[in-house]
């Protein structure tokens, strides 16, 4: 996911302050069940095993074709999967990582993450729905549709106006959502991307080494000062992996990358899980047990 971003923002040149999060803010794992080479069933079977296996949320992702292997592979749409993994979950939070403003009606968005949160809802309680969204950055995706792609910073733009759409639609819904519904931004750019994750997000989420997530938390903390928000308002989310930036192949030291990212501030840590692994739960489970060792130091430290 590389919304758009640095080459058509440029960077800030802002000291890095360690990000400080909120005091009870707890490490959490989200697994992003990748849609793509399986089958329903096996990804039906995959987003119940990463809740079993212990993860805090079930992700997708809002494209129409692969992002790796064959690229005419098999590929499901990412809403409709997103409304099955409700049914089939019980705890986990449930969201999309992320949907693109390109070609989602943000009013239709809207309602469509209000009704999945609905799905997800049990037994009177609240639902499970997360809003990812960010500006978009394959083509593809756009130019086999019919959308048009446009500019990064047209897309940027659309990103920006939508977001209060989106939620004056929740507002206007009958019913309303169970929750305000938390808002997760992906994407790194300095000067725009940032800046309106400051404005409107409750999440942000990125991709890099811990040096890089620290620099693009600074720049985030200073645009929420700029525009009078408290940073600690905004949880920070990042990708996983031991070999950050590309898909992995040594799988061995995934809580080594978290411990590091957790150091600068992130709280919420993605993993992937697809066909193309075998289904692998291995990453998950130590990051599973990786946080708990994390939160109970926490609570420990607390007391």
């Amino acid at each position: 996911m590389t919304e758009a971003g640095s080459a058509a923002t440029g960077t800030r040149d802002v000291p890095i302050a360690p990000h400080l999060p909120r005091a009870d803010r707890r490490a959490r794992i989200a697994v992003q069940v990748k849609p793509q080479h399986a089958s329903y069933a096996e990804l039906r079977a995959a987003a119940v095993a990463a809740e079993e296996a212990g993860a805090d949320l079930v992700l997708g992702w809002d494209h129409f074709f692969p992002l790796s292997g064959d690229a005419d592979g098999a590929h499901f749409e990412a809403w409709t999967l997103l409304a099955a993994f409700a049914e089939v979950t019980r705890r986990v939070e449930l969201g999309v990582l992320v949907s693109s403003t390109g070609y989602r009606n943000p009013q239709l968005l809207a309602d469509m993450a209000r009704t999945v949160d609905h799905i997800s809802a049990r037994d009177g309680g609240v639902g499970r729905v997360v809003l990812g969204i960010g500006a978009g950055w394959f083509e593809r995706d756009y130019a086999e549709y019919g959308y048009e792609f446009g500019t990064a910073p047209e897309r940027l733009r659309k990103l920006r106006g939508d977001l209060p759409l989106i939620r004056e639609r929740w507002a206007a819904l009958n019913p309303p959502p169970t929750r305000d519904i938390p808002v997760l931004i992906g994407g790194a750019g300095e000067q725009v991307t940032l800046r309106i994750v400051a404005e409107h997000a409750d999440i942000w989420h990125g991709f890099g080494d811990a040096d890089t997530i620290a620099h693009k938390h600074a720049v985030l903390d200073d645009w929420c000062r700029r525009i009078g928000r408290d940073p600690a308002d905004i949880e920070r989310s990042a990708g996983v992996s031991p070999k950050p930036g590309r898909y992995a192949e040594d799988l061995d030291d995934y809580p080594g990358h978290a411990d590091a990212l957790h150091a600068v501030g992130t709280r919420l840590f993605t993993v992937g899980l697809e066909a193309e692994t075998g289904w692998d739960l291995g990453p998950i489970r130590d990051l599973v047990a990786w946080r708990d060792e994390v939160n109970a130091r926490a609570l420990g430290g607390a007391a």
